[in-house]
């Protein structure tokens, strides 16, 4: 008997962006469809007007929620307004609670603009958290995934003033081992994992800090404890180097642009942003809402194909 495909929801993310577009694209793909049945979670008369004007089929499968006073046909691509962002929203609301309620398997978000949702008055910094609350859990964590490079963030959206009052041997510890049994799930065996150090040069015995040997050397001593392959603190400038892309299975890094630089700079098109640490499968493209290029027909969907079909994997 032929497996039955899950069905996962897909979110157009804020209207005046790329999200709209990048949706119709991967709903098209043929590869796609053979991993899930794809629900888009958008306002329809949206993406009527982007289908029409980019020549693209609308999906087979659409919920609507409702979106008070947004108007499609008077959205502007690539200008930001508090209407795109409650009806960016008004679509993530929808898709947690199918989630939880088991009307979808999985839930994929395409890209918020972080000013629009302010704008709206939703409080969040990012999908990351919002999920978090919307699930009731603590300890979420931000996995960027792609099958040559996986990257955990121990800390997120937050500045970089405030980073090391937010790390602690446990914390690292606790990503580690999210990162660890992600991996596993994934790629089905037991990953070999590196712990970026927080100084340069992981320190330098303590000549630049003693963030290494207090908080994430206990971390590291307490992963191998667990019985995990695990090296750290390494020099953060070499941990992403090519060697250690190739000894590595995944990343642990310490905070948001210490392991999304390395990412994004090489597999910006294609990788995926998992959150873990949620009752629910949650995946995502790894780019923004790029309104410079948005509704012209030169967004890759790449990225939110690979996410679509992860999501699929991981609700299995």
């Amino acid at each position: 008997m032929a497996r039955r495909r899950p069905r996962i929801a897909v979110t157009m993310g804020d209207p005046a962006g790329v999200g709209p577009e990048i949706l119709l694209k991967a709903l098209a793909e043929p590869a796609l469809r053979r991993a899930c049945t794809p629900v888009a979670v958008a306002s329809r008369a949206l993406l009527e007007r982007v289908a029409a004007h980019l020549a693209l089929p609308m999906p087979a499968e659409l919920v609507e929620p409702a979106m008070p006073g947004f108007a499609a046909a008077a959205l502007e691509p690539g200008r930001l307004s508090a209407a795109a962002g409650a009806a960016a929203g008004a679509c993530i609301e929808e898709a947690i609670a199918g989630c939880q309620a088991g009307r979808y398997a999985a839930l994929v978000t395409n890209p918020i603009n972080k000013a629009a949702i302010h704008a709206a008055g939703i409080p969040f910094p990012g999908h990351t958290e919002w999920l978090a609350e919307r699930c009731g859990v603590q300890g979420e964590f931000m996995l960027m995934y792609h099958r040559r490079l996986a990257v955990v963030l121990t800390t997120c959206h937050q500045s970089l003033q405030s980073v090391p009052a937010s790390l602690s041997p446990q914390r690292i510890a606790a990503a580690g081992l999210a990162l660890a049994r992600a991996l596993e799930r994934i790629r089905g065996r037991p990953p070999r994992l590196a712990v970026c150090g927080f100084n340069c040069h992981a320190g330098e015995g303590g000549l630049f800090g003693d963030e290494d040997a207090r908080l994430v050397a206990p971390a590291v001593a307490e992963l191998r404890r667990l019985g995990l392959s695990v090296e750290g603190p390494l020099p953060p400038d070499t941990a992403f180097s090519p060697a250690n892309r190739e000894r590595f299975d995944g990343h642990v890094a310490l905070y948001h642009d210490q392991g999304l630089i390395a990412f994004k700079a090489l597999y910006f098109d294609s990788g995926v942003n998992v959150t873990l640490g949620l009752p629910i499968v949650r995946t995502s493209v790894d780019h923004g809402t790029a309104f410079d290029i948005a509704w012209r027909g030169t967004a890759s969907h790449r990225s939110l194909v690979e996410a679509v079909v992860l999501a699929a994997r991981l609700s299995r």
